[in-house]
């Protein structure tokens, strides 16, 4: 069998393409890096698709020699791309698929994905779900519709196991319904399952977890998992939580918040029909994988990593602007004297310097990678003519030099916590 899988970059996808290269599998991973895709998928084919722009000619050479295709390709949080990339993108691929005659199209939905879905994410779903199952025959087809996917690299798991390392448990209450969870392994395994079911294949399937809970009680199993003992638990107001998701500052966007008020569950039989398969209870399925001190300290550092750029970006804007709009005139031409620097070329270096400060500044708060890179090659650039110039400044009472230490060190660590895109 050679499989495309759509999105193989995301969550889904890539444990998915992991497996079958794992089986000897022939895979295609399709995804809008492709350099990436093969490095981190060693075994499997990679290819450049980008379904916000992909039209159904685009998939006729992709899609030779293919017996199946798996649509993994998703987004969250972004209106302005459901329409291309869940719903135009994924019906270009069917198109593409019906014509190359690709026997059998998995398309990996969600939960509560419906026409008049209060969520803009479930509706653009719906669409091509709806276009998928309308093809009739010739193509054999699953809808796979996951509630909350569990694992190590999903951005579910993420949230919540930051929530479950802090040290007083927040509680939504009211602001959200029933969850039921399924681990990625277990999602795996019904795709795998349904990659090899007999044709003709035409189904729905809602791939739910066994059991419904709240985001409080999963907050919980993760605690454990993480190897943390109960602590106290604080309800947190649902104006609160809305406010926060307004500003776009919370763990939660405004989105997010509804499709939690609203809940994510079904019944698990008809998926224990069809395929035969019962995922495990969460917990269990977690013990699977057992955490490491690396995921706690992941956890515990996922809510300071906004803050320590914003720091960082503080102290750059700071050092820009001070020299500008501060400090006097004469006492920034004396310090540029003692680097030899005299005349035009003073008034250029001052300004040159705090324009790449604010520069770096910027950066940091834009999220660009590689601006705390540079800020450590600038940083350590003045620190280098610090010294040169003036090295009685690291024996200053405050410290002025010695600071740039923990300001390196807290440089390297915010390049550590940046996160790839694309």
């Amino acid at each position: 069998m050679h499989v495309l899988i759509v999105g193989a970059s995301g969550f889904i996808g890539r444990h998915l393409a992991a497996r079958r290269v794992a089986e000897g599998v022939s895979v295609t991973a399709a995804g809008r890096a492709p350099n990436r895709l093969s490095w981190r998928l060693p075994g499997a084919k990679a290819i450049r698709c980008d379904l916000t722009a992909d039209r159904a000619e685009d998939w006729r050479e992709r899609l030779a020699g293919v017996d199946a295709v798996v649509n993994c390709a998703g987004l969250f949080g972004d209106d302005r791309g459901y329409a291309r990339v869940h719903t135009g993108g994924a019906i270009a691929l069917f198109d593409a698929c019906r014509a190359a005659g690709v026997g059998r199209v998995l398309q990996i939905s969600a939960l509560g994905a419906a026409a008049d879905a209060a969520s803009a994410c479930h509706r653009s779903k719906a669409a091509a779900d709806d276009h998928l199952a309308a093809m009739g025959a010739g193509i054999g087809f699953a809808i796979v519709r996951p509630s909350l996917v569990i694992g190590r690299g999903g951005q579910s798991s993420a949230l919540f196991t930051t929530l479950a390392a802090l040290p007083v448990t927040p509680d939504l209450g009211r602001a959200d319904g029933p969850v039921q969870p399924i681990h990625v392994d277990d999602l795996v395994e019904l795709l795998v399952r349904l990659l090899h079911a007999p044709l003709p294949l035409a189904v729905r399937i809602d791939a739910v977890g066994t059991e419904p809970m709240t985001t409080g009680a999963l907050v919980a199993i993760l605690r454990r998992w993480l190897g943390l003992s109960d602590t106290m638990r604080v309800t947190v107001r649902r104006w609160l939580i809305a406010a926060v998701a307004r500003l776009g500052i919370g763990p939660v966007a405004r989105e997010g918040l509804a499709m939690l008020a609203a809940g994510d569950t079904a019944s698990v039989e008809p998926l224990v029909a069809m395929t035969g398969f019962q995922p495990v209870p969460i917990a269990q399925a977690l013990a699977r994988r057992p955490a490491s001190d690396g995921d706690l300290r992941m956890a515990r550092l996922a809510p300071v990593a906004p803050v320590l750029s914003a720091a960082l970006a503080l102290v750059w804007f700071a050092g820009g602007a001070i020299p500008l709009f501060v400090t006097p005139a004469a006492t920034n031409m004396a310090w540029l004297a003692r680097v030899g620097l005299s005349g035009g070329a003073t008034t250029t270096a001052l300004w040159a310097g705090a324009l790449a400060d604010i520069a770096i500044g910027a950066a940091l708060l834009l999220r660009i990678r590689g601006a705390a890179l540079a800020g450590i090659a600038l940083m350590t650039t003045y620190t280098l003519i610090l010294t040169r110039i003036a090295p009685e400044f690291w024996a200053a009472p405050l410290g002025p030099l010695a600071k740039n230490i923990a300001v390196l060190a807290l440089s390297l660590a915010a390049h550590a916590l940046e996160t790839r895109h694309g």
